[in-house]
């Protein structure tokens, strides 16, 4: 699969404004990339490598292209697409242009489009509606960033002049960036990043403006390279439709003019109908009729259709074979330009199981080449892996959805005198984590709080927080002070029914198939765990204990940070323990802050957010701040600390004395 020409473009692009006099002749370099989460990764790719090949052919201002140009360049272009993508998710068409303005002074600008056709739905930082000129150009004024968002915000600091143009069926963003360092070249990626880069934007591109196949491609390298490539985008992928998509844009056109896939209703029963789930066509208004005539009558191949190529007739209407009942029986369909084809049907499976269909269709064809069909099968082999392993995710998450749901208070008390905020963010890898939360009233006008975790994750960790949560509410309003009631719960994780109800765990999840662990650990419980008496004259009484948990901090309004807590050993561990709790009073004013170890151990590279009491650092700037706001700073401080999202589960409770 040859690169993506750069093309040379000489024509102005109408409705678009821009700084400065007259245009010289520019480069430029264009690609269309699918509405879908990848697509501004392969951007920021492309607009590298596309650079990196300009520096190379020798052009005046291309050689002075700077190093910050380019990283402008590329974050300019990663929030136009990620708007585009978010906003409107249609194929997004990309240019990039090297301008050449002439004068008595060398003077360039690199200019960055992104053009989605979905302009009734506006970018972030965009206005609401366009003007009443349909073709006129916005530029230069940045919309209120707090109501539309900060994306724009970041191209109008970059950028030298930006606007947004709208035409019929079109919008575009624009940004002009000014060249205006000649003299240090940055150093251009190896042969092998630019090839990279390229491939990144070829292989996701629908490049439907493409009218020409060449099926000697598809020789001894070329097929594996693809396939290489295809299974690369496919794996990973967690959401089956997302999969199809991206299935359906590597199809097309590359290996047919249109192609659609049906899957299978998950747990359906025999009876039930296969869903289109993607419907992809190489000329992009044939799209939607195509799916129209789909969606009459589903492709159904006979029962014993395995996975390889099974022909079928070119039809009135794809998914209509010869011989079945359609309309204008016999004629060409309204999207293939009056010409007849080949199609072919494959089945999508995995395990054993039939999960979906694929057909495809080559237009002005008797037949479809075999080394083509070969590569379609391997390819739908790959689909299929991709999709059961997107249905077995999609499993493991609603399960552990509903475990969660079943593990945590559906709501939590309000505490007088107290004003708490709750973050409770799980990891988002599809299993059940270990940590939970309550705040519950006692008798006694007492009011308990917990926040523990559970070491692990899964079946097991579901057992412990399935019984402890209620065994803390029971020791509690049964009178046992705070040490007391710690006491019994250790006793209770280290008792024989502890273990008959992990058992009984472990086989529910080895009859669904699961992965276990061998529980050694699963009773291992990091707990917080205090109780709250108002006091006459304002405020509270707190009372705590912590066993083996990240110690709980107390702010004072003067901005002075100091831990709550002794820390002591793990619940579950050792059995004669006796826990020791402290009292404090929570003065109006003071703030209270609890978190599980997804907070202090979230990690960048080897650093942890609570190095250096990174934690009370935080916390200590939200003097002042009502609770709320309090746990949002902390959590926004905890997802900025590192490029990944975390991990682990993010819990943290704010009590807020008023």
């Amino acid at each position: 699969m040859a690169p993506i020409p750069l093309q040379r473009d000489t024509v102005q692009r109408p409705g678009t404004t821009r700084a400065g006099g007259a245009h010289g002749p520019r480069l430029a370099s264009h690609t269309s990339l699918p509405g879908i989460p990848l697509a501004p990764s392969a951007a920021r790719r492309f607009v590298r490598a596309a650079l990196a090949e300009w520096t190379g052919l020798g052009v005046p201002a291309a050689v002075g292209f700077s190093d910050r140009l380019a990283d402008d360049a590329v974050t300019v272009t990663n929030e136009l697409v990620t708007n585009a993508v978010v906003h409107a998710g249609t194929t997004v068409d990309l240019v990039l242009r090297l301008e050449d303005e002439g004068g008595d002074e060398p003077s360039a600008a690199l200019v960055l489009e992104v053009t989605d056709h979905h302009p009734a739905r506006p970018v972030s930082g965009d206005e609401p509606e366009p003007g009443p000129e349909p073709d006129a150009a916005v530029a230069g004024e940045l919309p209120d960033p707090a109501e539309y968002g900060r994306g724009l915000q970041l191209v109008a600091t970059l950028a030298d002049s930006w606007g947004i143009t709208y035409r019929t069926g079109l919008k575009t963003v624009w940004a002009r960036l000014p060249v205006d360092d000649w003299s240090a070249p940055p150093t251009p990626p190896d042969g092998e990043a630019l090839r990279r880069g390229l491939r990144a934007a070829e292989i996701l591109a629908p490049a439907a403006r493409r009218t020409e196949r060449d099926d000697a491609v598809w020789d001894s390298r070329g097929a594996p390279a693809f396939l290489a490539e295809a299974s690369d985008l496919l794996a990973g992928q967690l959401d089956e439709d997302l999969v199809a998509a991206i299935a359906g844009q590597l199809l097309v056109p590359r290996l047919a003019d249109w192609c659609a896939i049906w899957l299978e209703t998950e747990g359906g029963g025999p009876a039930a109908e296969p869903r289109l789930a993607r419907v992809w066509h190489s000329d992009e208004t044939g799209s939607e009729p195509l799916r129209t005539a789909l969606e009459r009558a589903p492709l159904s191949l006979p029962a014993g259709a395995g996975s390889g190529p099974v022909a079928v007739p070119w039809p009135a209407h794809p998914g209509h074979p010869a011989g079945q009942p359609g309309e204008a029986e016999g004629t060409a369909p309204p999207h293939s330009g009056g010409r007849d084809g080949a199609a072919l049907a494959f089945r999508i499976t995995a395990g054993g199981r039939a999960l979906g269909t694929v057909l495809v269709g080559r237009e002005g064809v008797t037949q479809v080449p075999e080394t083509v069909a070969s590569l379609i099968e391997d390819f739908v082999r790959r689909l299929g892996l991709a999709v059961g392993a997107a249905r077995a995710y999609t499993r493991q998450a609603t399960i552990s959805r509903i475990l969660q749901r079943g593990l945590l208070p559906s709501k939590v008390a309000d505490i007088p005198g107290v004003t708490s905020s709750l973050v409770y963010e799980p990891s988002d890898d599809g299993v059940v984590g270990g940590d939970f939360y309550d705040i519950f009233p006692c008798p006694g006008d007492r009011w308990c709080f917990v926040l523990g975790d559970v070491q692990g994750s899964g079946p097991e960790a579901a057992v412990v927080t399935g019984l402890a949560r209620p065994w803390l509410r029971l020791l509690s309003r049964e009178g046992f002070g705070v040490g007391e009631v710690l006491d019994r719960l250790n006793r209770l994780l280290l008792d024989d029914a502890m273990e008959a109800a992990e058992a009984a765990a472990l086989m529910v999840a080895a009859a669904g198939g699961q992965q276990l662990h061998d529980g050694t650990q699963s009773r291992f419980l990091s707990l917080l765990y205090g109780e709250v008496v108002p006091l006459p004259g304002g405020g509270v009484r707190c009372t705590v204990a912590s066993a083996g948990h990240p110690l709980p901090l107390l702010l004072r309004p003067d901005g002075s940070v100091r831990p709550a807590a002794e820390p002591q050993v793990l619940l579950g561990v050792v059995e004669d323990v006796a826990y020791e709790s402290q009292v404090f009073d929570l003065a109006p004013g003071d703030t209270l802050l609890c978190v599980t170890d997804g907070v202090t151990e979230r990690r960048s590279g080897p650093l942890m957010f609570d190095d250096g009491d990174g934690l009370a650092r935080v916390l200590a700037g939200c003097a002042g701040l009502p609770a709320e706001a309090t746990a949002e700073k902390i959590r926004r401080a905890v997802h900025e600390f590192a490029e990944q999202p975390p991990d682990d589960d993010v819990a943290l409770l704010v009590l807020h004395a008023d």
